[in-house]
């Protein structure tokens, strides 16, 4: 860990530090105040009060000093030039867990522990410019990676062991000739942020490719997914060089109507907040990030959270973002087997949501391109089999016309710049 990563852990403790004693103070207030009910009881309470704010702001105080003098002794005997948090498998993991439970408040001193958005190779950053030197002969179909929440570009690799120690993007390179890139980026951030962002790197990237750029294909795992849907809309709305060249884009178990498990969190903390004693636990469930928030129903764009109450119960404003008409899309949903599928779904999402067929929206996901896989977790959808298979035979499918759509939808036209 490189020296300002451990003053910027120190900073974050310090934080979590204050933001736990006054979680705990507001507890305490809550309890004593329903305690000392009445005037007899009101000058035991006001001497209660004084006592307890002295107390809560010592620990406070204490614990921040603390944590946050830890964090620069010991960035005083690291080594700036020691290997990143991320360039091991397990700081990976932690970094990318912190990002998607924290990331979007990662500023200021605590700014070094917030990911940027890259492609990796090897546990380093590669910028698009840079790209030639670490890739052997990259051809003219480039294939990039999106990974969910709380996952990091690491996360395509889990479950390799079964599958003779390949990845999607090491397969499709030697089978069918495409050059995978591995996205990492900040998943605690909102979508349409990290939408926008992709899609000013593809733009990058294709600027700096050796060769022609023949055709680009996205694969989204989850969050993934949601993101590449806002990149697809924003290098639409804005032109971006990029996309003329998109052909493909998978989903893997994303959640394009909302997840069920924000949803239950959002709930739990509205009604946790109705009472001074639970009031606290709720607001340390709004303390989730931005980017876990915009899964409670899919929001792709500025518009769905833009001065908006992000803790407002169930309030669905997700904008109706149209598939990008000149790709194809494909998606891959999986359940569990037995009575915790049908409730849970694969785990995390729910069938409906991963094929967009709720019964308030729907989404113009062609049926041809639309596969269910029972008794598949969420996290096998990264790495298994069925699943690589299936997006073989769709890579490798001669253009057959526009397959049948979902009853009721209409396809949109192309853009024209995308003609």
């Amino acid at each position: 860990m490189r020296s300002d990563e451990t003053r910027a852990l120190g900073a974050l403790a310090g934080r979590l530090a204050g933001e736990v004693t006054d979680r705990i103070e507001e507890l305490h207030r809550a309890i004593a105040r329903r305690s000392f009910r009445g005037a007899v009881a009101a000058p035991a309470r006001r001497a209660h009060d004084a006592i307890a704010a002295g107390a809560y702001a010592a620990v406070r105080l204490g614990a921040g000093t603390a944590a946050r003098g830890a964090g620069l002794v010991l960035a005083a005997v690291s080594d700036q030039q020691r290997p990143p948090l991320a360039s091991s498998p397990s700081g990976a993991f932690a970094q990318a867990a912190l990002g998607g439970i924290i990331g979007d408040t990662l500023t200021g001193a605590e700014a070094p522990l917030a990911i940027p958005m890259a492609f990796r190779h090897r546990g380093e950053d590669v910028p698009p410019r840079a790209l030639h030197r670490v890739l052997p002969r990259p051809t003219g179909k480039i294939i990039i990676f999106i990974h969910g929440l709380c996952e990091s570009e690491s996360s395509w690799r889990l479950f390799r062991e079964r599958n003779g120690g390949e990845t999607y993007g090491s397969r499709l390179h030697a089978e069918l000739g495409y050059t995978p890139l591995w996205l990492r980026y900040n998943s605690g951030l909102h979508i349409s942020e990290n939408g926008g962002r992709l899609s000013d790197l593809l733009d990058e990237t294709v600027a700096a490719w050796e060769v022609p750029v023949e055709q680009i294909a996205l694969v989204g795992h989850s969050m993934g997914g949601l993101v590449a849907r806002s990149a697809c809309h924003r290098g639409e709305t804005t032109g971006a060089a990029w996309t003329p060249s998109l052909r493909h884009v998978f989903h893997l178990g994303a959640p394009h109507l909302g997840a069920s498990l924000e949803q239950a969190a959002n709930a739990a903390g509205w009604a946790l907040g109705k009472l001074g004693e639970t009031r606290p636990v709720a607001r340390v469930l709004e303390l989730r990030s931005a980017g876990m928030k915009d899964l409670r129903y899919g929001a792709l764009v500025d518009e769905d959270w833009h001065g908006a109450d992000p803790d407002a119960l169930l309030d669905d404003r997700c904008t109706d973002v149209p598939l990008f008409a000149s790709a194809n899309h494909y998606v891959i949903s999986a359940k569990l087997n037995g009575p915790l599928g049908g409730f849970a779904g694969d785990l995390l999402v729910r069938r409906a949501s991963a094929e967009g067929q709720g019964p308030a929206r729907r989404i113009a996901f062609e049926l041809d391109n639309v596969r269910h896989l029972p008794g598949l977790n969420h996290f096998q959808l990264l790495n298994h089999p069925e699943v690589y298979e299936r997006m073989r035979a769709w890579l490798t499918a001669p253009p057959a016309g526009r397959a049948q759509l979902p009853p009721g939808m209409t396809r949109l036209p192309a853009p024209p710049h995308a003609l």
